[in-house]
């Protein structure tokens, strides 16, 4: 992964998301699954020119899903990263 702006996807918005965002000024994102902190640490750092203290990840499996017939598929797995911004900086994403 070398270009920035393959590493972000979406911002993950949801009652934890905001509540952490509140809380300890972390932001969540969706992520490319083959990247790594590093370089989700420097997307973010260059994108969005703020400075980060800590990332963390997690990778979700896609779900089983059925669709009014017997066969069945999957959705898409995904990686989520938590992302902790230095005191005093803020993300305004709404």
């Amino acid at each position: 992964m070398k270009d920035i702006f393959q590493v972000i996807k979406n911002v993950r918005l949801s009652e934890k998301a905001s509540l952490l965002q509140e809380t300890n000024n972390e932001v969540v994102l969706e992520v490319d699954p083959r990247a790594n902190k590093l370089e989700i640490k420097q997307a973010v750092e260059s994108l969005f020119d703020k400075s980060v203290v800590a990332v963390r990840t997690a990778n979700y499996s896609g779900k089983t899903r059925r669709r009014r017939r017997a066969d069945q598929g999957t959705s898409k797995s995904w990686k989520k990263a938590v992302v902790r911004l230095k005191d005093g900086e803020a993300l305004d994403l709404i």
